[in-house]
């Protein structure tokens, strides 16, 4: 396993790998987005990491930009440059942005499902157990 220098990196992009996101094509977009980073020499300014299920399955395929907390939906390989080039020039990709945050939660974008709230899935599956 390798360890990176992170001490250059100005931006982390989450790519979900989750079932869902898969299914529609995560790996593709994975490789593809390190490929763009690569391509254009930012490796070390840009660092990507596949993570599994984010819990926005009906947004698939999730990424997600950090520091700006800043998470998009439906992304594909035809996204993929513009995606980078919005990042480089510090704005967000509205084609398919999904939420944002602003300093105390998250603000959802218009037409974006709200999905239910931890507590109440919890509490179901928690029935469904005892019933």
């Amino acid at each position: 396993m390798a360890t990176w220098d992170l001490s250059s990196t100005m931006h982390h992009i989450l790519i979900c790998n989750g079932s869902s996101c898969n299914r529609v094509g995560a790996e593709e977009l994975t490789q593809a987005i390190r490929k763009e980073i690569s391509d254009r020499d930012l490796d070390n300014t840009i660092h990507t990491t596949r993570t599994r299920c984010n819990g926005r399955c009906h947004d698939k395929c999730v990424v997600i930009h950090y520091p700006k907390g800043t998470w998009y939906k439906d992304l594909n390989s035809e996204d993929v440059s513009p995606f980078i080039e919005s990042i480089l020039i510090n704005e967000e990709y509205s084609e398919k942005l999904s939420h944002t945050f602003h300093g105390e939660g998250f603000q959802r974008s218009q037409g974006v499902i709200t999905g239910i709230l931890k507590d109440k899935e919890r509490v179901s599956k928690v029935s469904k157990k005892q019933g």
